[in-house]
């Protein structure tokens, strides 16, 4: 079977070799790691140390962002432990080490038997880590040859991806058995994972961590720091449009273009998802006419928003009777997103009017924020039927309602907040599902000890 997994990966490889290199040259992406994920070099942990190892692997930035709470639960709940980080895509591997200092951080092999077993060899971990939904058989088999555990926390599989594993139920069922512990959202994944297969003692349902890592303090120092920074006054309505994609902030400046001579108070920001686009993005507001702003220009310590390209002092902070020409703001930068959400009294949550399937809401809403997405939010179905079930979210279906939808928040504030506190109480009611998980993952590691234990003996 690896051997046949091998031959598959490299047959695709080779098929996609012509828009993998185009994607270096053009975008400078699959450049870096190449001896991580090729022949699995990553870090190796020093033979001498025997603290139990847990492997956390995040695909990308959001899950990269997903594990923070848990992993700094993690440290305060066992100390001894060692966490390391792995992930997939650039954008990740430069948040994880941003995110997390003092960890081991490296790109996932790919799922060559080779490259996985040498990772193994170098690691050692005790349990095998994937977040939400990673399924690579030979990184499973090799984790289980090393005798480490395998579990799947903040499990979620789609309606899509459902059907698409059903069709090869008998390869997905004999990984799934490999699996010891699947952490699901809800109750409807939980269901689809014991329909491929998965071992109904070890599929748990624990909610979501997603709703535990929200920040509901709209006075946190990052977002404080980042209100000085762009000069925001304390009449200011921000309207954020985050983890866009095309055409979404096309869609977003038109909103504020409309509005923005009956409500001089409102400022744009935009947030799009990857940064490959935003001198795409940036072209964008060249051509709209609007004054605008790089996220990179403003200065490090207070200063709003100023001439293009520049930044005013902080004796120029705005005030409302006195307010720069600049209101629209680009943040060209990641990982910030989080902490831009609580500048927010407006939030358009981006991938949803798109093909991408939406991005996470959450965030704004534990703001308070009154939110808006569109009908494309398949990956977070169950956060969004949760927010509609309540009235804490409205859906935008093209631009003329994004705009109806905006306008409706500046003329009544009443509805608007509103709006907001039900989505802020529906995370309140949903927070736990880190300690629900930690529950899970103890006996995990302790079993895997236990077992090493009896073996030296």
């Amino acid at each position: 079977m690896p051997y046949a997994l091998n031959l598959l990966y490299v047959v695709l490889i080779l098929l996609a070799l012509p828009w993998l290199v185009w994607q270096a040259i053009r975008r400078g992406k699959y450049r870096q790691g190449f001896a991580e994920k090729f022949l699995g070099r990553v870090p190796r942990r020093d033979p001498l140390d025997r603290r139990p190892c847990l492997w956390l692997h995040a695909v990308s930035v959001g899950e990269v962002n997903l594990l923070a709470t848990l992993i700094r639960h993690l440290g305060q709940r066992h100390p001894d432990w060692q966490c390391v980080i792995s992930t997939t895509t650039m954008t990740g591997i430069e948040l994880a080490r941003k995110k997390y200092p003092n960890l081991p951080v490296f790109y996932c092999p790919l799922d060559f038997s080779w490259a996985v077993r040498g990772a193994m060899r170098r690691v050692r971990p005790n349990v095998l880590l994937l977040a939400e939904l990673e399924l690579w058989p030979n990184l499973v088999r090799a984790a289980r040859e090393q005798g480490a555990r395998v579990a799947i926390v903040n499990g979620r599989l789609s309606e899509h991806s459902f059907r698409g594993y059903r069709r090869i139920r008998p390869l997905v069922k004999r990984l799934l058995a490999r699996i010891d512990l699947v952490a699901v959202q809800d109750e409807t994944y939980a269901a689809r994972f014991r329909q491929l297969g998965a071992r109904p003692e070890t599929v748990h349902v624990t909610g979501s961590l997603k709703y535990d890592g929200a920040q509901t303090d709209r006075n946190n120092p990052a977002t404080e720091r980042l209100r000085q920074l762009a000069g925001f006054a304390p009449d200011d309505v921000v309207f954020l449009a985050g983890s866009t994609q095309e055409p979404e902030e096309d869609l977003a400046l038109a909103t504020f273009q409309e509005l923005r001579t009956r409500w001089p108070q409102l400022r744009l920001v935009l947030v799009p998802r990857h940064p490959d686009r935003f001198a795409a993005v940036a072209r964008m507001l060249d051509g709209s006419g609007v004054a605008w702003q790089r996220r990179t220009a403003l200065g490090v310590q207070g200063s709003g928003f100023g001439v293009q390209g520049s930044a005013t002092p902080n004796s120029q902070l705005p005030t409302p009777n006195s307010r720069p020409p600049t209101r629209v703001l680009l943040v060209d930068t990641v990982g910030e997103l989080g902490a831009w959400w609580g500048t927010a009294q407006i939030a358009l949550v981006g991938g949803s009017l798109g093909n991408r399937g939406g991005q996470n809401m959450i965030e704004p809403a534990a703001y308070g924020a009154a939110v808006a997405f569109g009908p494309n939010t398949w990956n977070f179905r169950d956060i969004v039927t949760a927010m509609l079930d309540r009235q804490a979210a409205v859906v935008v279906r093209n631009g003329d309602e994004l705009t109806a939808f905006v306008r409706r928040v500046l003329g009544d504030p009443a509805w608007a907040a509103d709006l907001g506190r039900r989505a802020r109480a529906l995370v309140a009611e949903q927070l736990g599902a880190t300690e629900r998980t930690l529950g899970l993952l103890d006996p995990l590691v302790e079993q895997v000890l236990s077992s090493a234990g009896k073996r030296a003996a």
